[in-house]
């Protein structure tokens, strides 16, 4: 487990950006979080590390978006709105999890039943007390 802390979004994003260059075929990364805590700067950054270079944002109405610009297929879920599990399939969700690509899914805790044993959770978390911008953000699984 390593817990980074970051002291402003360019932090988030070089975290995501690090990750993003490090990252193997097949794996996936599960990002947890509220609303508002950097999920969306972190996956710019993890994206950019894949070498990514159009604009990335979320997901949240069309559940999954592809970027094939990288050094490998990127395949960005946002689960917030998925009202059944089942939803998954229809999607074609397998291909994503177990292909050539990275996976990165929002809200991973909504779809825990399909999740590999061996996934990637990143956390991010304010605390107040440390600044507006403060996050501590904890990796788990690599």
């Amino acid at each position: 487990m390593m817990v980074i802390e970051s002291w402003k979004p360019e932090d988030t994003f070089e975290l995501g950006k690090k990750l993003g260059e490090e990252a193997d075929p097949s794996t996936i990364f599960c990002l947890n979080g509220d609303l508002g805590v950097g999920k969306t700067v972190f996956t710019q950054g993890f994206a950019a590390g894949l070498g990514i270079t159009e604009p990335v944002d979320s997901p949240t109405f069309t559940i999954v978006k592809q970027y094939d610009d990288g050094r490998l297929p990127f395949y960005h879920f946002d689960v917030y709105r998925i009202g059944d599990v089942s939803e998954m399939d229809e999607i074609g969700y397998e291909d994503c999890f177990y292909g050539e690509g990275v996976t990165l899914i929002e809200w991973s805790g909504l779809i825990e039943e399909i999740l590999p044993r061996q996934v990637i959770t990143v956390t991010i978390e304010k605390d107040l007390n440390k600044g507006f911008d403060y996050r501590k953000i904890t990796v788990e699984g690599m």
